[in-house]
């Protein structure tokens, strides 16, 4: 197999994935400095990343999002097969640029204890959408006062539970 040290820059594709003993895995995409000559079809050469490194795979699992233009250096393994993706093992992560937060519009999401309401403005109805914390769908309260009523039922339905 053939094995060589380098540095790769790359946008995330994807949020990354906790993977077997304590590493993380993650696709970088990335595309030639000069793509100006390629045809616009060309497609972008995806590059499999994992990591065992402690500090790499806690800002992998909790500081990354798609989008974010990152350095990876480590040993890439090439495929043996085509068409395969090569894979980087990372011994090195530097975060270069960070992807844009996507603003949703007037929608806005609000706590009432254990539950999650999500206010939205570009909708043209006073309906209010509630969960419980933990993504359970509770209901469509008629407008934003009678969100405590409709938790009131769903409590009293399912004994408490959340």
């Amino acid at each position: 197999m053939d094995t060589k040290h380098c540095s790769v820059d790359g946008w995330a594709d994807a949020i990354p994935a906790p993977g077997p003993r304590g590493t993380a895995t993650f696709d970088l995409t990335i595309r030639p400095a000069d793509a100006d000559p390629l045809p616009d079809d060309a497609s972008d050469t995806v590059v499999s990343c994992t990591s065992a490194a402690a500090g790499i795979v806690h800002e992998l699992l909790t500081g990354i999002q798609p989008g974010d233009l990152l350095r990876v250096t480590g040993t890439m393994l090439q495929p043996t097969t085509p068409g395969e993706p090569a894979r980087l093992t990372a011994d090195v992560l530097e975060v270069l640029d960070t992807a844009l937060i996507p603003v949703l519009g007037e929608m806005v999401l609000d706590r009432y204890g254990d539950y999650v309401v999500i206010f939205d403005a570009d909708t043209d109805t006073d309906q209010v959408p509630v969960f419980t914390a933990s993504g359970q769908w509770v209901g469509l309260a008629d407008n934003p006062d009678a969100i405590t009523t409709l938790i009131d039922i769903y409590e009293r339905v399912n004994g408490g539970d959340r």
